[in-house]
This record gives structure tokens, C-alpha cells and sequence, in this order.
């Protein structure tokens, strides 16, 4: 497993944050390798699952996530699975001043053939965590 941690604020409230981000079908705004996220079942509570499709050092790949935890407005967890590729998205959200201070947390495992590549993702992962933070954070701010 390879993973990243980066923490930024946004002027935006916890409440409206969490609301935002526990509809993972809105990676498609925020998350620059998203090309397409839709809802498969559930009402966007625990066990809702998506299909995610990423482009991601020049492949596709089709990903689907299950909300596995939700404590409004302060934390969520969404995990990934294929048959190569197993992720977890955690974003922990906590009051600063007006606005929400996020800590996101990505892990990244593969498994097969594609085991090969963690090195490659290893040296890609802190530049694309810093891409997503500045997309996430304007997205977020923009709900302000």
C-alpha cells in the first residue's frame, strides 16, 4: 500500500462540506483523474456504492466505491475495489474559524500484474494528492 496525507481549510462550513463530499458521484468535480462517477444503489448513505471511472498515468480503469463510514459532519470513508486495485478515500473535517479545516487521506494497493506498477504510483502519488487538494479546495470554496 502507498499512501498520502494533506490537510488545507476551505472557507466553507463542516456541515456543507460533509454534504458535498458524501455524494462521491461529485469526484467527478473534484478529483482531477475522475472522468465519470454515478451512484449504483443506496441513498448516499452507509453501503451506497458507485461506479468510478479514472484516468490514472495514462490508463483507464473502472473503480467501484462503497461509502463504508459516515459521522456528520466530521468524517467519511469511501473504499475502492477492482480486481487489481483496492483504495481508501478518508476525509476527517473539523470546525476552523467559519470554514473547515480537511485532512485527506488516500491509500492505494494493488494486487496481480499490477503490483508492478507501485513503485511508479509511490513517486506520482504526493504530486496528484497536491493537484486533487487544489481542485478539492476550490471546489469547496466555491460552495461558500
Amino acid at each position: 500500500m502507498v499512501s498520502v496525507e494533506r490537510l488545507f481549510t476551505t472557507r466553507t462550513p463542516p456541515d456543507a462540506v460533509f454534504a458535498f463530499l458524501a455524494d462521491f458521484s461529485h469526484a467527478e468535480e473534484w478529483d482531477p483523474g475522475t472522468v465519470e462517477c454515478h451512484r449504483l444503489t443506496g441513498d448516499g448513505g452507509l453501503g451506497t456504492r458507485y461506479r468510478n471511472v479514472s484516468k490514472f498515468l495514462g490508463r483507464t480503469t473502472t473503480v467501484e466505491y462503497v461509502t463504508e463510514e459516515l459521522d456528520p459532519p466530521r468524517y467519511l470513508h469511501f473504499r475502492g475495489h477492482n480486481e487489481q486495485f483496492t483504495g481508501h478515500d478518508r476525509l476527517r473535517l473539523d470546525p476552523a474559524g467559519a470554514g473547515t479545516q480537511v485532512v485527506y487521506e488516500a491509500e492505494l494497493g494493488f494486487s496481480g500484474a499490477a503490483r508492478l506498477a507501485t513503485p511508479v504510483v509511490a513517486a506520482y502519488l504526493p504530486f496528484l494528492a497536491n493537484k486533487t487538494v487544489r481542485q478539492l479546495r476550490e471546489r469547496l470554496d466555491a460552495l461558500a
